[in-house]
């Protein structure tokens, strides 16, 4: 027979948006909050919180180590450069989702000059890798329209 779980206690996590933790390694140009962890919901496999970037403003180049990570854009304009010299770029909106694979060197921007970027991120695990990149990035980079093989 198999043991009867706690569900009350091992349930459903409800994180309020006012009880969001800014104490999570930052990256310059850009303000993390960590919504979804083990401490605050028992989290075992995945890490979620906010991420706001001012009007007009860009992060440090940094990856995240063997995570994976999705951004979900939920207001404003995001550019995200990628690569060793930063030499790709793409946009996303509202609605839009952003995957970023383990040890990319990214950079993101809000490509607004006036309001700022809100994004829901996501990412494959607890630890808060965040290794910032000292990295002399291409003037031009090059626009890359990426559609999956289905929807081609």
């Amino acid at each position: 027979m198999t043991e009867q779980r706690d569900w009350r206690e091992e349930g459903v996590r409800v994180v309020r948006g006012d009880a969001l933790d800014p104490n999570t390694p930052q990256t310059a140009g850009m303000s993390r909050a960590a919504a979804i962890t083990r401490a605050t919901a028992g989290a075992e496999k995945l890490w979620a919180g906010t991420v706001t970037i001012e009007p007009d403003a860009k992060t440090g180049a940094h990856h995240h180590g063997s995570l994976e990570s999705v951004i979900y854009v939920v207001r404003g304009r995001a550019r995200m450069r990628w690569g060793e010299r930063l030499e790709f770029v793409a946009e996303a909106g509202p609605g839009d989702f952003i995957y970023v694979p383990p040890f990319v060197p990214h950079q993101e921007i809000n490509a607004d000059p006036e309001a700022p970027l809100a994004c829901v991120l996501v990412r494959s695990g607890q630890e808060p890798v965040v290794v910032n990149l000292d990295i002399d990035p291409v003037e031009a980079p090059e626009a890359v329209r990426w559609v999956d093989d289905i929807h081609k």
